[in-house]
C-alpha cells in the first residue's frame, strides 16, 4: 500500500452525497483516485471528491499494433508475475466493524479483479492481507500512519479473518494455488493465475516466533515485515525511527521466515532495516514494490541506489512500482523500471503493481499486463531480458526461500 491516501472505489455521480462530504472532510487536501464500479474501467480524480473525470492515464509513448500484439505473445511465453497487489481488495469482506478509511475504500470487487488477472494472462501474482489495516487513517496531508495501537488479540484475529478470505478465493473463483514455483508454472500452462499468499506487516507474529510456521502452513509465501504501524520488528519508511533499525525480535523474526521458506519483503522498511536484515539473513530478499529517488524526486516510500544495490549484492530484487509518485504515465513507468535495470543490473527487477491499494495508479488494469513487456521490449530489451523482470527473477527468489524448507 502506498504512503499516500488511495482511497477509491467511489461512483462519479454517486447520490450519497453525505458519504462524500465526510470523505472530503477525512481526507482534506488530499489528491485519491476513484476507481470505477465498470469492469476494466478506472477514474483518476486530482480535482475534488466528486468530480466526473473518465480520462485514464496516458500510455505516454507510441505502440504499433505489431509491438502490442509482440507483448500479448511474450506472455503466452513466458511466466508473469506481480509481486505485490490486493486484488479486489479483499481485506475488507467481513470486517468485524468499519473505520473511516475501510469506509472510504468501498466495496470489495474479487469477482472483477480476479476476472481481469486471468485475462490479462498474469502467472501469479501475491494476494497481500494487510496486518495494520483496522489501525491505519488519513493524516490532513493526505498520508497513511497507524491511528492508534492494537487491542489484545487484534491483529492476530484480523490475520485469521483475513486468510480466511484468500483461502475463499481459491475455493471460489478461478485461481490456482501458488505454493511453489511448479505452481506458478502449472497455472501458466493452464492459463489461470496462481494466489501466493503474502501479508503486508509481521505485526501478526506479536512476540510469537511459532507464527512464522503457522504462517507458511496457512500457504504464506511472503511477509512485508513492517507497513504503517511501527511494529515489534524494526522501523517504517514513513515514520521517524524509534529502533534504530530492526530489533533483537525483529532479527529472530528474519531466520525464522529463512528457516520456515518465506520470502522477507522489506517493502516499507528503512535502508537501517534493510543492513540489519541483510546482515541476518541466509537467503536473498525482496522489496516487493518501491522505486529509485533521483536527484529531482524524493519521498519516504523511495529508496536510494545504496539501498537498490544493497538488496541486490544478496541476490534480491526489487519491485518496480506504478504509484502516482513521479509518475504521470505508463511510459514514466517504463523510465523507473529501465532505472532500476541499470543501478541494480537485469537480475534484480520485478513488477510490483499494489493493485488495487495504489496511489494514482499509472497501471490500473491487469488486462493491460501485456503492455508492459510490451513497453519494454519496444524499448530495446531483449526477450530473455524482459522475461527476467516480468517473471524470473521473482521465481528464482522463490525457489530459494524454499530451499530446505519443510516438503509442500
Amino acid at each position: 500500500m502506498s504512503a499516500q491516501v488511495k482511497f477509491g472505489h467511489l461512483r462519479a455521480g454517486d447520490s450519497r452525497l453525505s458519504r462524500r462530504a465526510a470523505l472530503a472532510q477525512l481526507l482534506a487536501a488530499a489528491s485519491v483516485t476513484l476507481v470505477g464500479s465498470k469492469p476494466g474501467r478506472a477514474r483518476n480524480a486530482q480535482a475534488p471528491i466528486g468530480g466526473d473525470s473518465t480520462q485514464l492515464v496516458e500510455l505516454g509513448m507510441p505502440l504499433s499494433p505489431e509491438q502490442r500484439a509482440a507483448g500479448v505473445a511474450f506472455l503466452d511465453r513466458h511466466v508473469s508475475v506481480d509481486t505485490h497487489c490486493h486484488p479486489g481488495r479483499f481485506f475488507l469482506n467481513h470486517l468485524p466493524y468499519q473505520t473511516p478509511t475501510t469506509k472510504a475504500f468501498g466495496e470489495p470487487f474479487e469477482e472483477r479483479a480476479i476476472a481481469d488477472l486471468n485475462a490479462g494472462h498474469v502467472s501469479a501474482a501475491l494476494f497481500a492481507a494487510v496486518a495494520d489495516m483496522r489501525l491505519i487513517e488519513a493524516t490532513p496531508q493526505g498520508a497513511l500512519h497507524a491511528g492508534r495501537d492494537f487491542q489484545p488479540g487484534e491483529v492476530y484475529a484480523d490475520y485469521r479473518r483475513q486468510l480466511d478470505e484468500l483461502k475463499s478465493l481459491l475455493t471460489n473463483h478461478e485461481l490456482a494455488r501458488g505454493l511453489s514455483p511448479s505452481d506458478v508454472y502449472a497455472a501458466q500452462n493452464h492459463h489461470q493465475t496462481a494466489a501466493i499468499f503474502a501479508v503486508e506487516g509481521g505485526d501478526f507474529i506479536e512476540d510469537k516466533l511459532d507464527r512464522v510456521h503457522e504462517a507458511f502452513s496457512d500457504g504464506v509465501r511472503a511477509i512485508t515485515i513492517v507497513h504503517y504501524h511501527v511494529n515489534q520488528i524494526g522501523d517504517i519508511q514513513s515514520e521517524a525511527p524509534v529502533h534504530g533499525g530492526l530489533t533483537a525480535f525483529g532479527k529472530s523474526v528474519i531466520r525464522e521466515m529463512n528457516r520456515a521458506g518465506i520470502i522477507v519483503d522489506l517493502a516499507h522498511s528503512t535502508f537501517a532495516v534493510a543492513k540489519d536484515t541483510l546482515e541476518v539473513s541466509s537467503k536473498p530478499v525482496m522489496i516487493s514494490h518501491s522505486n529509485l529517488a533521483t536527484a529531482t524526486l524524493n519521498h519516504p516510500r523511495l529508496i536510494s541506489s545504496e539501498h537498490a544495490k544493497l538488496v541486490a549484492s544478496a541476490g534480491g530484487i526489487i519491485g518496480s512500482w506504478p504509484s502516482g509518485i513521479g509518475q504521470t504515465t505508463l511510459a514514466d513507468y517504463i523510465d523507473s523500471i529501465q532505472r532500476l535495470v541499470d543501478t541494480v543490473g537485469i537480475e534484480h527487477v520485478a513488477i510490483g503493481t499494489d493493485m488495487d491499494a495504489n496511489f494514482r495508479p499509472v497501471f490500473r488494469s491487469y488486462r493491460d499486463w501485456s503492455l508492459i513487456p510490451a513497453a519494454l521490449l519496444a524499448r530495446g530489451m531483449r526477450e530473455a531480458e524482459v522475461a527476467n523482470v516480468m517473471g524470473g527473477n521473482f521465481l528464482r527468489v522463490f525457489k530459494a526461500s524454499l530451499a530446505r524448507a519443510p516438503q509442500l
